[in-house]
């Protein structure tokens, strides 16, 4: 396709090429909780640590609240869109735990957090704002120079935009108003596609195309774009299925799965306490302790995110292997052993990770082109057809105006 030119550590930036944020403008940072208990692998966790927290009063809240400087006990915040939690001073809360919110954390690790704006530093009321219906998520990776992996991920549930390593990106959602309304493409853009490509393209071939070809870069990933009408109809339709595998049938998708004779099984029950995690790649088992799924395929296995083992990373962290945690906190209150529900999410990851590496060569192809080379469409055209620079306005949220969200202490606010 685009030609490159070599980065740090042999990272291939093409030359010349958009940035997602010269694409899909508006966006938000990651989440950022400042207090590590809100968060979790199980939801029963979080109830147990809410109802510890309740119980506890004066500087005994105080101290497992774990106070910061955007958020104590005394904070007066509104509600998050969407979302039923209370608005009085949590130094006074006396009910149950909100209902735990399956969210996206870090790159294929879909966890449970507590939707209380009292309890998260920075939770980017914006994007709780568009979730649900037809939304999808692009989440940008962690850039770390040279290190494998892609540059993009997308989630229908709510990303925290964590990295796996590196510095974290950003989040964009594909539509900036809720119900799958206002695409987030730069206005222009779809427009100069379609003239180039000879038909309508529509805002999601945007997203679909920037699955399937963007590389990481210093300032975001990279984008480049074709100008062959065919490049871009393979593009998209790759990207296409790379996005459905990874959002799991949500908003009614297919659910992807494994060929008969390579799904992954239990061949031996993961024990209470699974124990170091191992691949054997001669015979394509995974094992937790005693514990043993076969076969996994080397592809899911090696799968990383700036460079950081997905698979090993997600068992580990469930295993207890990962994070030290404060005896007596609120963050210890976890599973006493290995939850049966988190046996049908592991064998879920492996089959999402084998699908993806198997497109891997499909991908490979496109971003180096068969010859390299080809036309393009690079900042310089985009500036030139007027679709740079990207218009301020798109860069912001859209405005909400047709419902009323709760604000501090139970009064109303217009957003």
């Amino acid at each position: 396709m685009a030609s490159t030119r070599a980065g740090g550590n042999g990272d291939r930036v093409p030359s010349g090429a958009p940035l997602l944020s010269d694409l899909m403008p508006w966006s938000a940072a990651p989440l950022r909780f400042g207090r590590s208990w809100v968060l979790a692998p199980d939801a029963a966790s979080l109830t147990a640590r809410w109802d510890r927290l309740v119980r506890a009063e004066g500087a005994e809240r105080e101290a497992l609240f774990g106070p910061s400087r955007a958020r104590t006990p005394h904070s007066a915040v509104p509600a998050l869109p969407g979302q039923a939690a209370g608005t009085g001073r949590f130094a006074r809360e006396p009910g149950r735990c909100p209902e735990p919110l399956r969210v996206f954390h870090g790159p294929f690790d879909e966890q449970w957090l507590i939707p209380d704006h009292r309890l998260i530093d920075a939770a980017r009321p914006e994007l709780w704002r568009v979730a649900g219906a037809r939304q999808v998520f692009a989440v940008e990776q962690g850039y770390v120079p040279g290190a494998a992996g892609p540059a993009l991920l997308v989630s229908a549930l709510l990303p925290d935009g964590a990295p796996a390593a590196g510095r974290s990106g950003r989040i964009r959602p594909l539509y900036r108003r809720p119900g799958g309304l206002e695409p987030n493409v730069t206005p222009g853009l779809t427009a100069l596609l379609s003239a180039r490509h000879g038909r309508e393209v529509a805002p999601e071939e945007v997203l679909a195309w920037a699955v399937a070809a963007a590389v990481p870069g210093p300032r975001g990933p990279v984008v480049p774009l074709t100008a062959d009408p065919g490049v871009w109809a393979a593009g998209v339709e790759l990207g296409r299925l790379m996005t459905a595998i990874q959002l799991r049938g949500a908003h009614g998708g297919v659910r992807h799965r494994l060929p008969g004779g390579r799904r992954p099984y239990v061949r031996a029950a993961i024990p209470d306490l699974p124990g170091p995690v191992a691949y054997d790649p001669a015979e394509e088992t995974l094992s937790l302790g005693a514990g043993r799924v076969a076969p996994v395929p080397a592809g899911a296995w090696d799968f990383t995110v700036s460079g950081v083992r997905v698979l090993e990373r997600w068992a580990e962290r469930r295993a207890g292997l990962l994070e030290g945690v404060e005896p007596g906190s609120l963050a210890a209150i976890r599973p006493p052993g290995w939850r049966r529900e988190w046996t049908s999410e592991l064998l879920d990851l492996i089959t999402v990770l084998a699908l993806l590496a198997g497109l891997e060569p499909r991908r490979e192809r496109l971003l180096t082109g068969e010859p390299p080379g080809g036309p393009t469409l690079t900042r310089d055209d985009l500036h030139a057809a007027g679709v740079l620079p990207v218009p301020a306005g798109a860069r912001r949220p859209a405005s909400v105006l047709d419902h009323h969200e709760e604000g501090p202490e139970g009064q109303f606010a217009l957003i």
